[in-house]
């Protein structure tokens, strides 16, 4: 009987452990960071992404030009699916999805506007907008490709 019970115990605080720790894991980052990526958003992001990361209506199907129009950043999207490092590029270098008609970038670059924290900061305010669950699948991705080093 005891040893029922005592390996109950070690089985159900293991499992609490682990929801802790997965729990952890899927957290948002902290407020002050998130603060801040917030402001950048609303300058730099708003105004293609919808202030609420909502993306532009009909971001599904290209419009008159053939480019597919603002994605959303929130649980919606897909951002969450790109780690760390691609998100980073993608802010700071601009991006042309590869089923645009047309070769402009749709997504300007940032690099010299947006200093590496700011980058980093709005990444960080994004990841609010998404389930644990994909913040988790998110951390994941981003173990392999975290956020590049600073320059020397």
């Amino acid at each position: 009987m005891r040893s029922v019970l005592a390996n109950t115990i070690v089985g159900l605080s293991g499992m609490v452990a682990s929801a802790t720790f997965t729990d952890v894991m899927a957290s948002p980052p902290g407020p002050a960071l998130v603060n801040a990526g917030r402001a950048v958003y609303q300058q730099s992001c708003a105004s293609c992404h919808g202030a609420r990361g909502e993306g532009s209506p009909a971001w599904q199907r290209p419009d008159r030009q053939g480019e597919l129009p603002a994605p959303p950043h929130d649980f919606e999207g897909h951002t969450w699916k790109h780690s760390d490092a691609m998100l980073y590029r993608v802010v700071q270098h601009g991006w042309r999805d590869p089923f645009n008609k047309t070769q402009r970038l749709t997504m300007p670059a940032f690099q010299g506007q947006l200093s590496r924290r700011e980058t980093i900061a709005v990444i960080s305010y994004l990841k609010t907008l998404w389930t644990p669950e994909q913040r988790q699948f998110q951390k994941n991705e981003s173990r392999r490709q975290p956020f590049p080093p600073e320059a020397p």
